[in-house]
């Protein structure tokens, strides 16, 4: 998932970078403090399954657990995987400084899209069904990624071609195996603690909601 320095057009790193900021000022601005734990998490997640790296041409092939970023965080999944790619940069060489906002775009928003696509059939769905739901949202982010990557490699010239067609076709199995493996956190959410699944701006909205219908509640047996 990872596009090496060197491998893109200047627009294209050029337009990466203006989206990559947008995307990580609107995913600041609509993280709470109650969901900070979780963003850290799922950052470093993502930090340690990306660590292992199968080069495919200009890019390479790696887990990324970027749909259950997507389902937990929505839009703070930009800032969450703009975190973990800054630090495989610097530390490990991976991918490079000049293709971060590409690689942040062609990451996290897929995530976001898987998300906002998912996130209600898996709060409409008992445990069983949350996973199912929760095991497309992972496989559908790859996916959805891989064809960010190839469009990224293909606007910078034709001979990219070949290695856009490569990437997604490599990472078919990457898709299997971030589905299984989604499916199987989004179970042991909904059973431990279901209300990471809200996404993170409206957090809040979800707590002052809970309170208030408790302090009814109370109300109500006292008065009776």
């Amino acid at each position: 998932m990872h596009i090496v320095d060197g491998a893109l057009a200047p627009e294209v790193l050029i337009g990466g970078g203006v989206l990559a900021v947008a995307g990580l000022g609107l995913g600041l601005r609509k993280l709470p403090i109650d969901k900070i734990p979780a963003t850290g998490v799922l950052s470093a997640t993502f930090f340690v399954a990306s660590l292992i790296h199968v080069p495919v041409g200009p890019s390479s092939v790696h887990l990324i657990m970027s749909g259950l970023a997507g389902l937990v965080l929505g839009w703070t999944a930009f800032p969450a995987l703009f975190v973990g790619l800054l630090l495989q940069a610097i530390f490990f060489g991976f991918g490079g400084l000049t293709v971060l906002g590409v690689n942040t775009v062609n990451i996290a928003f897929p995530a976001v899209i898987a998300g906002f696509v998912f996130r209600s059939m898996v709060a409409r769905s008992n445990s069983a069904g949350a996973a199912i739901w929760g095991g497309l949202a992972g496989a559908s982010s790859i996916a959805l990624t891989t064809l960010f990557v190839a469009i990224s490699l293909m606007l910078s010239g034709d001979a990219f071609i070949p290695a856009a067609k490569l990437v997604f076709f490599a990472h078919i199995p990457v898709m299997i195996v971030e589905g299984l493996i989604s499916a199987a956190a989004v179970y042991l959410i909904v059973k431990v603690k279901p209300e990471l699944l809200m996404p993170a701006d409206q957090t809040s909205e979800f707590t002052l909601a809970t309170s208030t219908a408790g302090a009814k509640q109370a109300s109500e047996v006292n008065n009776g």
